[in-house]
């Protein structure tokens, strides 16, 4: 029995980022393995490959006039991250093409740096250390007049997704109350993980520590705006993980400068940031260069949980590991595609 075909086009990743030795091993032993990375794959490869592929790893474009090539194609594997409007996903649905992507791979690096920004607006962390270097530190009491303790504040999570659900059991310890705002779950799957179901207007009001781990989508693309975060008590911790879309970002700078808000963000609207933008000059303010996910063990997770998948689906078996596209929401998402220059 002939192996099955993989087509590896992983840009911006590449083969050897997200596939540890022994994944790449398992992976060579089961499959026959195309593998293009050195750029932007040509049109003239994807279309001679494309007709005997039965696995396609990466973020190739793919029209339905390019799909309807791929006679014997039954997955897609995007491994950048999120779903991207570079595929004809009503043309995959009708066919029975699975389209998959590996963004729980980033789930606990994500919410391991949340708690980290945290822990940091919290005690005053680095607000503390900068003082330290410039020769005007505080001592004692009076060097945390405007601390306090995230052990036991009320937290309240905007989305509830792989990456919420990873940052969960990471509050456990420090007993905090967690309330939830996710329209796309049903109470029953917030209940089930020791969360409340919650309105946006209940947890911005109640909350000590807001968190924003919502993708965008096509409903709520700046749904936090300044009335929204006027809600949120004075002196709050306000901690941006997914994307920077979903918040009126000016507004969220405004409510950092006024001290309404502490705020840390790991994403931007536009990335590389403008290097002269007033949010890089305040104090109660943590900035980070969308970072949080880019570890290498979450790049070689991605690796482990295609080869799991694609495992499951040679043998006539679903998919568990990476998130598949729904044709009820996928459309809704809008993450930018990739840009490869």
């Amino acid at each position: 029995m002939s192996k099955p075909r993989i087509l590896i086009d992983p840009l911006p990743r590449t083969f050897e980022m997200i596939f540890d030795p022994a994944t790449k091993h398992r992976l060579e032993t089961i499959a026959d393995i195309t593998l293009f990375e050195t750029g932007p794959m040509p049109d003239e490869l994807i279309d001679k490959v494309l007709p005997e592929t039965d696995i396609l790893i990466g973020q190739t474009a793919m029209p339905r006039e390019r799909l309807e090539r791929a006679q014997k194609l039954r997955a897609i594997f995007n491994v950048e991250g999120n779903f991207l409007p570079n595929i004809d996903y009503d043309y995959c649905f009708a066919h029975g093409i699975r389209v998959l992507v590996a963004s729980p791979a980033f789930a606990v690096a994500v919410a391991e740096m949340a708690l980290g920004f945290a822990l940091d607006l919290a005690r005053g962390i680095s607000k503390s250390d900068r003082a330290f270097r410039e020769r005007r530190e505080v001592y004692g009491l009076e060097s945390n007049q405007d601390a306090f303790l995230f052990t036991g504040s009320r937290v309240g999570l905007i989305g509830f997704g792989d990456l919420a659900k990873a940052f969960r059991p990471m509050v456990r310890p420090f007993r905090c109350p967690v309330k939830v705002f996710d329209p796309w779950l049903p109470e029953r799957e917030i209940l089930m993980h020791d969360c409340q179901p919650a309105s946006l207007e209940d947890l911005l009001r109640t909350s000590d520590a807001v968190f924003v781990f919502a993708g965008v989508t096509s409903e709520n693309q700046g749904f936090l705006g300044q009335q929204e975060l006027s809600l949120i008590r004075p002196g709050a911790l306000f901690v941006l993980m997914s994307r920077a879309a979903v918040v009126d970002f000016e507004a969220l700078v405004a409510a950092a400068q006024s001290g309404q808000l502490r705020v840390a963000t790991d994403v931007f609207p536009e990335e590389p940031f403008a290097k002269d933008h007033p949010i890089r000059d305040l104090p109660d303010v943590l900035l980070s260069a969308h970072r949080s996910g880019g570890m290498k063990e979450a790049f070689l997770e991605i690796g482990r949980l295609v080869l799991a998948d694609l495992e499951l689906l040679l043998r006539g078996l679903p998919p568990l590991s990476c998130k598949v596209a729904q044709p009820e929401t996928v459309k809704r998402f809008r993450s930018k595609a990739v840009q490869v220059s």
